[in-house]
Formats: C-alpha cells, sequence, structure tokens
C-alpha cells in the first residue's frame, strides 16, 4: 500500500461524494492564531461556505494562520465583525440554524441533534468560551462528551468533530 500523490491523489478526492449541508462557521473570540488557522483548514475540508471570525478574533494575513492552516485563509471566504451577534441574527434571518459548541444547562450531546441543512456553528474564546450574549443569539448549544478529566477539548478539535458529524 502506498500513499496517493499528485494527480493520482486529485483524482481520488474527485470521488469523494459532495454534502448537502450549508455550513458556516463563526469563532467570536478566538485569539490564538494557532486555533483560527486549524479553523480554516477544517473550514475547507468539510466545504464550509463562510467563515465569520468576530470580536477579538485573530484575522490573517497572519503568519501563523497561513501556515497552521495550509494557506486555506486564501481559498474559504471569510469576513470580519466586530459584532458577532449581528453576524448571528443576519445569518438566523438567512435561514442557518445557530449552535454554539459550548456547556451550559441547556446543551445537548452533538449526536443528538438534528441540525438541518443550513447550519452555523459557533465557537468562542480558549479561556472564557461562547460569551452569554452570542449564546443568546444562537438556537441552541451542544456539547462533546467528556471522559477523563477535562472539561472540553481544544477549539478547532470541537469544531472538527461536531462539523465531520453533522456532514456525516
Amino acid at each position: 500500500m502506498r500513499q496517493l500523490r499528485g494527480q493520482p491523489l486529485r483524482d481520488f478526492l474527485k470521488k469523494v461524494p459532495k454534502h448537502d449541508v450549508d455550513l458556516v462557521f463563526l469563532l467570536q473570540n478566538v485569539q490564538d492564531p494557532v486555533n483560527v488557522g486549524s479553523a480554516f483548514r477544517i473550514a475547507d475540508a468539510c466545504g464550509v461556505t463562510e467563515m465569520v471570525l468576530a470580536g477579538v478574533t485573530a484575522v490573517p494575513p497572519h503568519p501563523l494562520i497561513t501556515r497552521v492552516g495550509r494557506k486555506k485563509d486564501r481559498r474559504v471566504k471569510w469576513r470580519h465583525t466586530e459584532d458577532g451577534i449581528a453576524a448571528l441574527e443576519e445569518l438566523g434571518e438567512r435561514g442557518y440554524r445557530r449552535f454554539a459548541i459550548e456547556i451550559t444547562g441547556e446543551s445537548r450531546l452533538y449526536t443528538d441533534v438534528d441540525y438541518g441543512t443550513r447550519v452555523c456553528l459557533v465557537v468562542g474564546g480558549e479561556d472564557h468560551g461562547v460569551p452569554n450574549k452570542v449564546l443568546d443569539a444562537c438556537d441552541g448549544a451542544l456539547f462533546l462528551p467528556m471522559q477523563g478529566k477535562g472539561a472540553s477539548l481544544n477549539v478547532h478539535v470541537s469544531l472538527a468533530v461536531t462539523a465531520y458529524h453533522l456532514l456525516g
């Protein structure tokens, strides 16, 4: 068995079925450019329609975002806004269901949700998560079960797990 490279790899990837979910990522106050770069790479892998970088989220051009994201910040459509709540309201008006990946008293297990076909996944900053006011602008909150002593996964890992689940 050998890895595919070049044209054989491109031909193989063309056979991968496309999903019918219109997916948006909103990153609220994600300050670490490594997390943002990773989110861009995940967004590209998942066919994300748009990334919204809100509040004090690190934005391109930034060398770490570009390097970690393997230049996907140049391929994935993105925009920056100071006001994540307004962006979520606008996405809601466009028919997106907005889910924060955050532990709240009302959070549902990420595998037990009917996402629909227009979805915005929201993640928050590394230290304080999704702010309460942003949570209030979401349609629901999701959690990923933790078996160890940690309360949560890294921001971009949580985003990847949830996105791949809902696309699967």
